[in-house]
Parts: C-alpha cells; sequence; structure tokens
C-alpha cells in the first residue's frame, strides 16, 4: 500500500519524538474519548500490527482487584480499530461489527494488547467483513484475554 492513513501517517510523526507516542496516545483519546477512560498508551502501529499498553490502576479495577473485563474489552477494541485504521486502505471506512471474547486469566498486573488481522494475505474489500485478533497479556507475558473482533469495511458514499 503506498498511501498510509491520517492516523498512521501521526504516528510515524511521533513516535520517535520526546513525548510523541503520549501525545498521539492523547490525541486517539480526545478524539474517541471513551478510550480515555483507560488512559492508553500506544507503544507500536503499523500495518498489519498495533500494540496498546494499559496500566492497572484502581479507576480500571473490579470488586477483586483485577482489571475489569469491559476496562479490556475498551483495549480490545482501541488495539484493534488502530491497526484496521492502519492496515486498510485511506479511503475505506471501518466499524466494530462483532467481537468475542474468551477471558483466559485473572488480570492482575498492566496490561498490552497486540493486534493483528486474522488472515495477513486475505484480500481487503469494501463491503467486506474483516477480521482481527486481539491478545492481552500480562506483565509475564501470560495471555489474559483474547479477542476477535469482525471489522466492517466500507467506502464513503461519493458525491
Amino acid at each position: 500500500m503506498s498511501k498510509a492513513s491520517k492516523i498512521l501517517k501521526m504516528w510515524r510523526r511521533l513516535e520517535r519524538r520526546p513525548g510523541g507516542r503520549w501525545l498521539f496516545s492523547r490525541a486517539v483519546s480526545w478524539q474517541a474519548p471513551y478510550f480515555s477512560t483507560i488512559r492508553p498508551t500506544v507503544r507500536v502501529l503499523e500495518p498489519g500490527s498495533c500494540e496498546v499498553g494499559m496500566d492497572k490502576r484502581r479507576a480500571v479495577t473490579n470488586h477483586i482487584g483485577s482489571v475489569h473485563a469491559i476496562a479490556m474489552c475498551n483495549l480490545v477494541e482501541l488495539a484493534g480499530g488502530l491497526m484496521t485504521d492502519a492496515t486498510v486502505m485511506p479511503d475505506y471506512r471501518w466499524i466494530p461489527k462483532g467481537m468475542t471474547v474468551e477471558y483466559r486469566a485473572i488480570a492482575k498486573t498492566d496490561l498490552i494488547a497486540h493486534a493483528r488481522p486474522r488472515d495477513p494475505d486475505a484480500p481487503l474489500t469494501a463491503n467486506a467483513d474483516y477480521p482481527v485478533v486481539v491478545d492481552v497479556r500480562d506483565s509475564a507475558s501470560q495471555i489474559v484475554l483474547h479477542a476477535e473482533i469482525t471489522m466492517w469495511l466500507t467506502r464513503p458514499k461519493s458525491g
């Protein structure tokens, strides 16, 4: 792909600058305010891959002191959406159509979500599903959550 999305271009401009990842992460959260609830930090963004971190803190924990399931789902959707945006053609739009989640272990530490296409070699076409896989790992690299998101790809109507 010769063209990059606006998000990917912004990432490439900021990622290596002092405070650039923090600034990029805040800008994404400002654009989609619900993501700010988890205070994400984007660590990697490139076509076919995205890593987003989330610190374990009181605001994202549940009654037993582990990271809340919905906070992890928020992390998954952010990582999957950014990866999709960086991967598909810039004139495509996408929206999550569905998500399945498997909780595999109690999340007791900071977390990192890694998103990737389920089939990296599948053709990208408009008006089609685009399956994304996201694994969330704890600080010991144990998968605490596995998710699959079905993104719906479209092209804006012209005119």
